[in-house]
Protein backbone atom coordinates (compact mmCIF):
# COMPACT_ATOMS: atom_id res chain seq x y z
CA UNK A 1 0.00 0.00 0.00
CA UNK A 2 1.11 3.50 -0.67
CA UNK A 3 2.10 5.50 2.23
CA UNK A 4 -0.46 8.15 2.81
CA UNK A 5 0.75 11.64 2.09
CA UNK A 6 0.38 14.10 4.78
CA UNK A 7 -1.98 16.73 3.70
CA UNK A 8 0.15 19.37 5.31
CA UNK A 9 3.24 18.50 3.28
CA UNK A 10 1.50 17.99 -0.08
CA UNK A 11 1.68 21.67 -1.06
CA UNK A 12 5.39 21.78 -0.22
CA UNK A 13 6.10 18.74 -2.37
CA UNK A 14 4.22 20.20 -5.29
CA UNK A 15 6.15 23.45 -5.01
CA UNK A 16 9.46 21.59 -4.79
CA UNK A 17 8.61 19.58 -7.90
CA UNK A 18 7.71 22.77 -9.77
CA UNK A 19 10.98 24.46 -8.84
CA UNK A 20 12.99 21.41 -9.89
CA UNK A 21 11.30 21.49 -13.30
CA UNK A 22 12.17 25.23 -13.73
CA UNK A 23 15.78 24.66 -12.82
CA UNK A 24 16.02 21.85 -15.27
CA UNK A 25 14.53 23.97 -18.07
CA UNK A 26 16.83 26.91 -17.29
CA UNK A 27 19.91 24.70 -17.33
CA UNK A 28 18.95 23.23 -20.65
CA UNK A 29 18.51 26.76 -22.15
CA UNK A 30 21.86 28.11 -20.87
CA UNK A 31 23.89 25.12 -22.05
CA UNK A 32 22.71 24.26 -25.56
CA UNK A 33 23.91 21.05 -27.00
CA UNK A 34 26.63 21.41 -29.62
CA UNK A 35 25.54 20.86 -33.16
CA UNK A 36 28.79 19.21 -34.21
CA UNK A 37 31.85 18.27 -32.26
CA UNK A 38 35.12 18.08 -34.23
CA UNK A 39 37.63 15.80 -32.76
CA UNK A 40 41.30 16.70 -33.54
CA UNK A 41 42.80 14.38 -36.15
CA UNK A 42 45.56 12.22 -34.95
CA UNK A 43 48.74 12.97 -37.01
CA UNK A 44 50.94 10.03 -37.90
CA UNK A 45 54.29 10.11 -36.16
CA UNK A 46 56.85 12.33 -37.96
CA UNK A 47 54.41 13.83 -40.50
CA UNK A 48 54.43 17.34 -38.98
CA UNK A 49 58.22 17.47 -38.77
CA UNK A 50 58.67 16.42 -42.41
CA UNK A 51 56.20 19.04 -43.57
CA UNK A 52 57.95 21.76 -41.62
CA UNK A 53 61.29 20.61 -43.03
CA UNK A 54 59.92 20.80 -46.58
CA UNK A 55 58.59 24.30 -45.92
CA UNK A 56 61.95 25.43 -44.56
CA UNK A 57 63.77 24.00 -47.57
CA UNK A 58 61.42 25.76 -49.95
CA UNK A 59 61.85 29.07 -48.12
CA UNK A 60 65.64 28.69 -48.19
CA UNK A 61 65.53 27.93 -51.91
CA UNK A 62 63.42 31.04 -52.58
CA UNK A 63 65.80 33.18 -50.52
CA UNK A 64 68.82 31.96 -52.51
CA UNK A 65 67.03 32.59 -55.78
CA UNK A 66 66.28 36.17 -54.76
CA UNK A 67 69.78 36.87 -53.41
CA UNK A 68 71.82 35.33 -56.22
CA UNK A 69 71.88 37.42 -59.45
CA UNK A 70 70.94 35.72 -62.65
CA UNK A 71 74.13 35.28 -64.67
CA UNK A 72 73.57 35.13 -68.40
CA UNK A 73 76.67 34.05 -70.34
CA UNK A 74 77.62 36.65 -72.91
CA UNK A 75 79.72 35.73 -75.89
CA UNK A 76 82.12 38.61 -76.56
CA UNK A 77 82.00 40.09 -80.00
CA UNK A 78 85.17 39.65 -82.05
CA UNK A 79 87.44 42.66 -81.69
CA UNK A 80 88.16 44.16 -85.09
CA UNK A 81 91.65 45.50 -85.72
CA UNK A 82 92.04 49.17 -84.85
CA UNK A 83 92.43 51.17 -88.03
CA UNK A 84 95.23 53.72 -87.97
CA UNK A 85 94.02 57.20 -88.83
CA UNK A 86 96.42 59.63 -90.52
CA UNK A 87 97.77 62.41 -88.36
CA UNK A 88 98.14 64.63 -91.39
CA UNK A 89 97.85 64.42 -95.15
CA UNK A 90 101.16 65.53 -96.61
CA UNK A 91 100.63 64.93 -100.31
CA UNK A 92 100.83 68.04 -102.48
CA UNK A 93 100.06 67.80 -106.20
CA UNK A 94 102.70 69.31 -108.47
CA UNK A 95 101.93 72.84 -109.62
CA UNK A 96 103.21 72.23 -113.16
CA UNK A 97 103.91 69.27 -115.38
CA UNK A 98 107.65 68.74 -114.82
CA UNK A 99 110.06 67.83 -117.59
CA UNK A 100 111.86 64.47 -117.47
CA UNK A 101 115.00 63.99 -115.41
CA UNK A 102 117.88 66.16 -116.55
CA UNK A 103 121.45 65.11 -117.14
CA UNK A 104 122.60 66.30 -113.70
CA UNK A 105 120.43 63.70 -111.96
CA UNK A 106 117.55 65.91 -110.97
CA UNK A 107 114.20 64.07 -110.73
CA UNK A 108 111.15 65.40 -112.52
CA UNK A 109 109.69 66.95 -109.34
CA UNK A 110 112.85 69.06 -108.88
CA UNK A 111 112.34 71.30 -111.90
CA UNK A 112 111.34 74.14 -109.58
CA UNK A 113 111.41 74.81 -105.80
CA UNK A 114 109.49 72.12 -103.93
CA UNK A 115 108.22 71.32 -100.43
CA UNK A 116 109.92 68.55 -98.48
CA UNK A 117 109.28 66.69 -95.26
CA UNK A 118 112.20 66.05 -92.92
CA UNK A 119 112.25 62.92 -90.76
CA UNK A 120 114.84 60.92 -88.84
CA UNK A 121 115.75 57.27 -89.24
CA UNK A 122 118.28 55.93 -86.74
CA UNK A 123 119.96 59.33 -86.49
CA UNK A 124 119.97 59.99 -90.24
CA UNK A 125 117.87 62.93 -91.45
CA UNK A 126 116.04 62.33 -94.72
CA UNK A 127 114.13 64.78 -96.90
CA UNK A 128 111.28 63.53 -99.10
CA UNK A 129 109.25 65.70 -101.50
CA UNK A 130 105.63 66.05 -100.39
CA UNK A 131 104.45 65.18 -103.91
CA UNK A 132 105.77 61.67 -103.28
CA UNK A 133 104.13 61.15 -99.89
CA UNK A 134 100.61 60.33 -98.74
CA UNK A 135 99.88 60.46 -95.01
CA UNK A 136 101.63 60.23 -91.67
CA UNK A 137 100.41 57.54 -89.24
CA UNK A 138 101.34 57.20 -85.59
CA UNK A 139 102.35 53.74 -84.37
CA UNK A 140 101.26 54.52 -80.81
CA UNK A 141 98.57 52.04 -79.81
CA UNK A 142 99.04 49.98 -82.99
CA UNK A 143 100.96 46.79 -83.60
CA UNK A 144 102.25 45.72 -86.97
CA UNK A 145 100.94 42.37 -88.16
CA UNK A 146 103.87 40.22 -89.32
CA UNK A 147 103.54 37.98 -92.36
CA UNK A 148 105.32 34.66 -92.72
CA UNK A 149 107.96 34.24 -95.36
CA UNK A 150 108.69 37.95 -95.90
CA UNK A 151 112.19 39.49 -96.22
CA UNK A 152 113.93 41.07 -93.24
CA UNK A 153 113.23 44.60 -94.40
CA UNK A 154 109.48 43.97 -94.16
CA UNK A 155 108.23 44.93 -90.68
CA UNK A 156 104.56 44.01 -91.08
CA UNK A 157 101.11 45.25 -92.04
CA UNK A 158 99.53 48.41 -90.64
CA UNK A 159 95.72 48.43 -91.06
CA UNK A 160 94.57 51.91 -92.04
CA UNK A 161 91.49 53.57 -93.46
CA UNK A 162 93.23 53.67 -96.83
CA UNK A 163 93.93 49.92 -96.70
CA UNK A 164 96.70 47.69 -95.41
CA UNK A 165 100.08 49.40 -95.54
CA UNK A 166 103.18 47.27 -96.00
CA UNK A 167 105.65 48.86 -93.61
CA UNK A 168 109.30 48.91 -94.65
CA UNK A 169 112.31 48.94 -92.35
CA UNK A 170 113.62 52.22 -93.75
CA UNK A 171 116.94 52.05 -91.92
CA UNK A 172 117.74 48.69 -93.50
CA UNK A 173 117.28 50.21 -96.96
CA UNK A 174 119.11 53.51 -96.56
CA UNK A 175 121.98 52.33 -94.35
CA UNK A 176 122.46 48.60 -94.90
CA UNK A 177 126.20 48.74 -94.32
CA UNK A 178 125.83 49.93 -90.72
CA UNK A 179 122.41 48.56 -89.85
CA UNK A 180 121.82 47.19 -86.33
CA UNK A 181 118.88 45.24 -84.98
CA UNK A 182 118.19 47.86 -82.33
CA UNK A 183 117.24 50.28 -85.12
CA UNK A 184 113.82 48.61 -85.01
CA UNK A 185 113.25 49.98 -81.54
CA UNK A 186 111.61 53.34 -80.99
CA UNK A 187 109.87 53.56 -84.37
CA UNK A 188 107.03 56.05 -83.92
CA UNK A 189 105.58 56.86 -87.33
CA UNK A 190 104.78 55.35 -90.71
CA UNK A 191 104.78 57.64 -93.76
CA UNK A 192 102.78 56.27 -96.67
CA UNK A 193 104.11 56.74 -100.18
CA UNK A 194 101.85 58.18 -102.85
CA UNK A 195 100.93 55.64 -105.50
CA UNK A 196 102.22 52.65 -103.54
CA UNK A 197 100.76 50.33 -100.91
CA UNK A 198 103.72 50.62 -98.57
CA UNK A 199 105.03 53.10 -96.03
CA UNK A 200 108.31 54.10 -94.44
CA UNK A 201 108.87 53.39 -90.73
CA UNK A 202 110.68 56.33 -89.10
CA UNK A 203 111.73 57.34 -85.61
CA UNK A 204 110.86 61.04 -85.71
CA UNK A 205 109.04 63.46 -88.00
CA UNK A 206 110.76 66.83 -87.92
CA UNK A 207 109.26 69.55 -90.13
CA UNK A 208 108.60 70.61 -93.68
CA UNK A 209 110.67 73.09 -95.65
CA UNK A 210 110.90 74.52 -99.12
CA UNK A 211 114.01 73.65 -101.08
CA UNK A 212 115.46 75.31 -104.13
CA UNK A 213 116.94 72.81 -106.63
CA UNK A 214 120.10 74.90 -106.79
CA UNK A 215 120.69 74.35 -103.05
CA UNK A 216 121.01 70.60 -103.54
CA UNK A 217 124.13 68.69 -104.50
CA UNK A 218 122.67 66.27 -107.01
CA UNK A 219 124.12 62.83 -107.72
CA UNK A 220 124.35 62.15 -111.44
CA UNK A 221 125.62 58.63 -110.85
CA UNK A 222 123.52 56.87 -108.22
CA UNK A 223 125.79 53.80 -107.88
CA UNK A 224 124.81 51.40 -105.07
CA UNK A 225 122.38 53.92 -103.57
CA UNK A 226 119.95 54.82 -106.36
CA UNK A 227 117.46 56.08 -103.79
CA UNK A 228 119.86 58.91 -102.79
CA UNK A 229 119.02 61.78 -105.14
CA UNK A 230 121.41 64.23 -103.49
CA UNK A 231 122.36 65.99 -100.29
CA UNK A 232 121.26 69.27 -98.78
CA UNK A 233 124.41 70.70 -97.24
CA UNK A 234 122.68 73.55 -95.44
CA UNK A 235 120.33 71.20 -93.55
CA UNK A 236 122.73 68.23 -93.36
CA UNK A 237 120.20 65.79 -94.79
CA UNK A 238 119.89 63.29 -97.63
CA UNK A 239 117.25 63.75 -100.33
CA UNK A 240 115.30 60.56 -100.95
CA UNK A 241 114.14 59.61 -104.44
CA UNK A 242 111.02 57.58 -103.70
CA UNK A 243 110.54 56.36 -107.28
CA UNK A 244 114.05 54.89 -107.36
CA UNK A 245 113.50 53.27 -103.98
CA UNK A 246 110.26 51.72 -105.26
CA UNK A 247 112.04 50.26 -108.27
CA UNK A 248 114.74 48.90 -106.00
CA UNK A 249 112.16 47.17 -103.84
CA UNK A 250 110.25 45.80 -106.81
CA UNK A 251 113.40 44.39 -108.40
CA UNK A 252 114.39 42.55 -105.22
CA UNK A 253 117.76 44.26 -105.20
CA UNK A 254 117.86 43.85 -101.43
CA UNK A 255 119.77 40.62 -102.09
CA UNK A 256 122.68 42.71 -103.39
CA UNK A 257 122.87 44.82 -100.23
CA UNK A 258 126.11 44.75 -98.25
CA UNK A 259 126.27 42.32 -95.35
CA UNK A 260 124.48 43.80 -92.35
CA UNK A 261 126.34 44.42 -89.15
CA UNK A 262 124.79 42.90 -86.05
CA UNK A 263 124.94 44.30 -82.56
Amino acid sequence: MNRPVDLKTRPQLALQSYLDALLQDATEEELPEPILVLEPAVEPPGTLDEFQLAVLEEQARDALAEAAPVVVPVTPDPVPPVMAEPLVEVHLPPSITPPPMTGDGRPAWAAEPFECLLFDVAGLTLAVPLVCLGSIYSLEGHELTPLFGQPEWFLGILPSQAGNLKVLDTARWVMPDRYRDDFRQGLQYVISVQGYEWGLAVHQVSRSLRLDPNEIKWRSHRGQRPWLAGTVIEHMCALLDVAELAELIASGAVKAMPQNKRS
